[in-house]
């Protein structure tokens, strides 16, 4: 295998061959780089942004994801222009300085009505960054979202996989078109992020050495990866979790592949274990999103089943998510936490 110090020269064979965890020792030296890169570039402080989930409504059917358009058992909601902006009130007011509109692809909030919410929000807080999660569009559609003053856009690709990828959607969704949003988004000049699902049905460690190898060519800012975690009313309900050792090993290559990216110790990390957003920040993650949403729909927006959306997961319990930090010496940082290359060379 190839020294772990010369992270341009790993080969999809070196990928395959750490995320297996077959090599006790591969492994304990990839952890501790990632920690050392990570520590290094950005302290022992985490990232905090405010979660606001502005819709259930998808007009898409994955087949792994509970807000899949054929789910007639899931409650929907949509946000307000008055309800976001206030979670943006609240959010601001508690300290946080990103905030990340997150949802389905609901057409309501698209076009100009998203283009004038986003002026807006960036008009009262200037000196806040706005991050968007809400899926796939038109070229010129990013295009209008970015001059309105959006900062970051995170869109998974899921799997590069173009195989893998007909197994987790519907036929109208296309592989080749997700690939090319987000290659169109970081054109326009959007911090960029995209990320998988560890363990989706289907996925080999063939597949998840490919993802790897793609994200070191896109050089995205943001990495957004997590454990498929099953949900009850999708096809894909009696399928088995996916593995938090294999989530860490994949955030750890992820920061030594991209070392200045922004990447989050996501919802599910938590959901699948009590200890999972630790070990993911001491695998190399280094950002946090607390839930801002209204608490009365956080429950709703039901990507997959048990959903952590409470205590410290939960924007108003800052100060229990500050004491868990604190146990593994971790502090929190409000601060817009903008990706920031590092004149660093790779090689040391």
């Amino acid at each position: 295998m190839s020294d772990l110090g010369r992270i341009e020269s790993l080969t999809q064979e070196d990928f395959r061959h750490l995320l297996t965890g077959e090599d006790p020792e591969a492994e304990r030296r990839l952890f501790l780089r990632a920690h050392y890169e990570t520590t290094r570039r950005f302290g022992r402080k985490i990232f905090v942004r405010g979660l606001i989930e502005i819709s259930n409504i998808c007009r898409n059917d994955c087949y792994y994801c509970g807000l899949r358009r054929s789910n007639r058992a899931l409650g929907r909601y949509r946000l307000s222009r008055e309800e976001i902006l206030e979670a943006c009130r609240i959010g601001y007011g508690i300290g946080f300085r990103t905030f990340v509109l997150q949802g389905g692809e609901d057409l309501y909030w698209r076009g100009a009505r998203l283009v004038d919410l986003v002026r807006e929000i960036k008009g009262l807080y200037g000196d806040c960054a706005l991050t968007l999660s809400l899926g796939e569009m038109e070229a010129d559609e990013y295009r209008d979202l970015y001059r309105a003053g959006a900062d970051r856009y995170l869109l998974r690709h899921e799997t590069h996989n173009l195989a893998h990828y007909a197994r987790l959607h519907p036929p109208e969704m296309s592989g080749r078109h997700r690939l090319a949003c987000l290659r169109e988004l970081k054109a326009i000049g959007f911090q960029t992020g995209t990320g998988i699902m560890v363990g989706s049905p289907g996925q080999t460690v063939a597949h998840i050495a490919e993802d790897l190898a793609f994200i070191a060519d896109l050089r995205p800012e943001m990495i957004g990866v997590g454990p498929f975690l099953t949900h009850k009313d999708t096809p894909f309900r009696h399928e088995k979790n996916g593995s938090l050792d294999v989530t860490l090993r994949f955030i750890a290559l992820c920061r030594l592949i991209c070392p200045d990216a922004l990447i989050p110790a996501t919802t599910a990390v938590a959901t699948l274990h009590p200890e999972g957003r630790s070990r993911a920040i001491l695998s190399g993650s280094n950002v946090v999103m607390p839930n801002l949403s209204p608490p009365a729909h956080r429950r709703q927006y039901a990507l997959y089943d048990d959903k952590a959306c409470l205590g410290s997961e939960a924007a108003e319990g800052i100060r229990l998510l500050a004491e868990e930090l604190h146990k593994i010496d971790y502090e929190i940082d409000f601060g817009r936490g903008d990706y920031a290359p590092s004149a660093t060379p790779k090689n040391i």
